[in-house]
């Protein structure tokens, strides 16, 4: 078994059960209906189930919820009264930086409520819950820069070394790292590729800045503390010192 075949196949053991994960986002819909008021304009799924890059050990799916330009209330409410109606629901709530967390027949579910900028595009304004204050993204711009990266198998190892190790690393964060980092890479040489995105890790974490791709104003390197970078890149130093990759990603 070469190194390509022994990632790969961990790709395969821990791809992600859409159908189920959908058929969850799907059952949670009635309640997120009944929340929006008549404001939510759709419910879709976003995040690494629409990207491509999730993993079963970690988030099953993402749905963004998109709010017309003119839902009344602020930003923080609009958050706040989505957990309380998730969880007037029945269902757990995990109250995270932009999004609810909850549980759904076994799913994990990211709610991530957004109101529309103007009457009309992609983008949103978001309510940021560790600061208290709000940012403005296009989540469709980040599905499609991602998908369409040719990066998406790297990705998913990532995301697997991450949980395994249990770092603290957002998903969109790590994204853009294995982007930045496989720049110029060669397509395809999966083992090679993944060793150089920790190797950037290791060097490049702590200090190399990554802009949301539809707000330059929005440093997405910003979602980590620095103590939460240093673990990354002392995590990455220590998987680099191992002689086998079932030493560094299982």
């Amino acid at each position: 078994m070469t190194c390509d075949d022994y990632l790969r196949g961990l790709i395969r053991q821990y791809a992600v059960n859409a159908e189920g994960a959908e058929a969850a986002g799907n059952q949670i819909y009635p309640l997120l209906e009944k929340w929006g008021n008549g404001y939510l304009l759709r419910a879709e799924f976003s995040g690494s189930l629409a990207k491509g890059t999730g993993i079963s050990l970690s988030t099953d799916a993402d749905i963004f919820l998109s709010l017309s330009s003119s839902t009344p209330g602020t930003l923080a409410e609009m958050y706040t009264t989505l957990g309380n109606a998730v969880r007037a629901g029945g269902y757990p709530v995990r109250k995270q930086d932009v999004s609810i967390g909850t549980t759904v027949n076994g799913y994990s579910i990211d709610l991530v409520p957004g109101r529309r900028q103007s009457q009309f595009g992609n983008e949103h304004s978001l309510y940021r819950n560790r600061t208290g204050s709000w940012t403005k993204t296009d989540v469709q711009n980040h599905i499609t820069t991602v998908s369409n990266s040719g990066r998406i198998d790297e990705i998913k190892l990532v995301k697997l070394w991450r949980t395994r190790h249990g770092l603290h690393f957002p998903s969109f964060y790590l994204e853009l790292a294995c982007l930045d980092a496989l720049r110029y890479a060669r397509f395809g040489d999966l083992a090679t590729n993944t060793w150089n995105v920790l190797k950037y890790l290791r060097d490049n974490i702590e200090s190399v800045k990554l802009y949301d791709p539809a707000n330059t104003n929005n440093a997405v390197s910003g979602d980590c503390t620095a103590a939460e970078k240093s673990s990354i890149a002392s995590q990455a130093r220590a998987s680099l010192s191992k002689k086998t990759w079932v030493e560094v990603v299982w």
